[in-house]
């Protein structure tokens, strides 16, 4: 018997496939939404709509007790108010139903000088990106204390994970591992927060399905792999059948590109958040989740990595 219905927004992005996989395997049945079926998941239902349109969105969440928002524009369509108006769509959507409205967060509603994170970390953006997640969440917390449907947040560092593309290990870390080079992003020394994806998908199933526990709002942070950048390269090392050679990104050639690439400059502006230790905490989501919830650190990363490895043991 199913433990309810779960609508995922967004299900071929990097959250949103791992979410319902998770919903899934936790017993619920799940319905994914986007505009094609790019990364099909065997007994999960598929509807195709367009994320600006209101009406499909309502036909995609009619039946769902929990809708987790895993819509996300280009990197470099965040601005003129655009980000707001996809999630007013949403909110718009799931109207005074009480349903619950599940919410991905993330890091940059804080400041680079906050060190430990906390749910109760008051938030002082310093971008103008960071100032769109905020006003985002202001959005979702203003509905959901008015009464119109719970919202959950779990906010997580940056996303990895097998098969993966357009991350950083993809787009960046990686990126010349066939070659038997692999870049760290920034000083050996400094620690940055990661969610391996499968562990993050699996806190979402196990947050929805207590969802009667909590109140209307509710802001959790996921900790995730708090690491140093020397530590990851060493798990990476550890996990090649090659010798691989470290070496820092070559942010300068980044930046060139971005002269002629809108992602690529917006990802640049966010550099500071990795010449930034800024660790995510939230001793009351560890309790709910319970102890040895997460992969370690260095299976995930090998798993993550080891499709990069092969191609390079088969060059």
């Amino acid at each position: 018997m199913s433990k309810g219905n779960v609508t995922v927004l967004g299900i071929n992005g990097h959250i949103g496939h791992h979410a319902a996989q998770a919903f899934q395997h936790a017993g619920f049945s799940v319905t994914g939404f986007g505009r094609t079926n790019r990364h099909p998941i065997a007994g999960i239902k598929f509807i195709q709509g367009d994320a600006a349109s209101l009406d499909d969105i309502k036909a995609a969440i009619t039946d769902a007790d929990i809708v987790v928002n895993a819509l996300n524009l280009p990197y470099d369509k965040w601005d003129k108010g655009r980000a707001e108006a996809q999630l007013a769509t949403v909110i718009a959507a799931m109207g005074d139903s009480g349903k619950t409205l599940m919410f991905p967060g993330n890091i940059y509603n804080y400041s680079a000088s906050d060190r430990r994170i906390s749910p109760s970390t008051p938030q002082r953006p310093q971008t103008p990106r960071g100032a769109i997640r905020v006003r985002q969440e202001e959005m979702l917390a203003a509905a959901s204390k008015a009464g119109k449907f719970q919202t959950i947040i779990i906010r997580a560092g940056d996303f990895y994970a097998p098969n993966n593309t357009g991350d950083w290990y993809d787009q960046a870390m990686m990126m010349e591992a066939r070659k038997g080079k692999i870049y760290h992003m920034a000083d050996l020394k400094l620690g940055h927060a990661w969610a391996y994806l499968p562990d993050l998908g699996r806190a979402f199933a196990v947050l929805g399905e207590k969802r009667g526990e909590f109140g209307s709002f509710e802001n959790f942070h996921f900790s995730g792999h708090y690491v140093t950048h020397g530590a990851l390269m060493d798990a990476v090392v550890k996990a090649s059948p090659v010798p691989l050679k470290v070496a820092p990104l070559p942010w300068i050639f980044l930046q060139a590109m971005g002269l002629a690439n809108g992602v690529l400059r917006e990802v640049v502006k966010m550099r500071y958040l990795w010449n930034s230790a800024m660790e995510l905490v939230d001793p009351r989501l560890d309790s709910i989740l319970g102890p040895d919830f997460g992969t370690p650190f260095e299976v995930a990363v090998a798993a993550t990595v080891q499709p990069f490895l092969a191609q390079k043991a088969a060059a």
